[in-house]
Formats: structure tokens, sequence, C-alpha cells
């Protein structure tokens, strides 16, 4: 989100989706609606965007001959590779953040929220600020 109107205003109302640890350490956020939001974004919307969000986290997480044959062409260069290719999880990262950009531009900024991507906060949380209330603090 290279775009300089995607940066929330700093006192801006947050809302955090935590990560779901029910199945494992994989990067899972939890798609249980906030109340937060209640009234502000349809239900439905947030439950699509939570599970698309899994779905390609768990995608950018899953082993494959190709990721296997990445590693040991990593090795051989002595990880000069790199420099030169992403890694299949780099492309998905960057195929979520393109995913969240979509998202803000149909959904969220319409309704008065933004969406942050949450490589931007180490996959901890995904944060949602709340835009339409900046203006009664």
């Amino acid at each position: 989100m290279d775009d300089m109107s995607r940066i929330p205003p700093a006192h801006c109302t947050k809302v955090f989706v935590h990560r779901d640890y029910s199945e494992g350490t994989p990067v899972r956020f939890s798609t249980k609606f906030p109340q937060e939001l209640d009234g502000k974004l349809d239900r439905a919307a947030f439950e699509y965007t939570m599970t698309e969000l899994n779905n390609m986290f768990c995608t950018a997480e899953t082993l494959s001959g190709r990721t296997y044959c990445e590693s040991c062409m990593a090795c051989l260069t002595a990880y000069l590779a790199y420099i030169c290719i992403d890694t299949h999880y780099e492309k998905m990262l960057k195929k979520i953040g393109r995913f969240i950009a979509e998202q803000n531009d149909r959904i969220y900024i319409p309704n008065g929220l933004l969406l942050i991507d949450p490589t931007e906060r180490g996959l901890r949380v995904l944060e949602i600020c709340i835009l339409s209330d900046t203006n009664s603090r």
C-alpha cells in the first residue's frame, strides 16, 4: 500500500482481529465478527475477507515441490538466489497486500473503515481503523 491516503489518522478508533491459535501456529485470524464493527460493516463481507486471508496464508505456508526446489537452489547458490527471485511466501504476501488494497477500495473505505495489512503489524493482529469516528474526538 504505497498510496499515502492509506495511512490511517493518528487518532482513529482501532479494532484488532487477533490470531487464531486453535489449529496451531500457522498464520490464521479469527473469523469472529468484532462488536465494534456492528452497524458499520456487513458480517458476510467481514467473514469473506477473513476466510480469504486465512486461505491465502494457508497457501503461502503449504510445502510443495516448488518450495523444496527453491530451498535447494538457494542452498546451492549460497542463498544468493534470493537476491534474484522472490520466494513462494514472498509472492503470496504481495498477493495478500493486493487483496487487502482491493477490499479497502471495494468494501472498507466506502464504509468509513481501513483494513491494515497484517504484515505491517508483524502478522500478530489484523487492524481495522474506523475512519468515520475521527471527527468525534
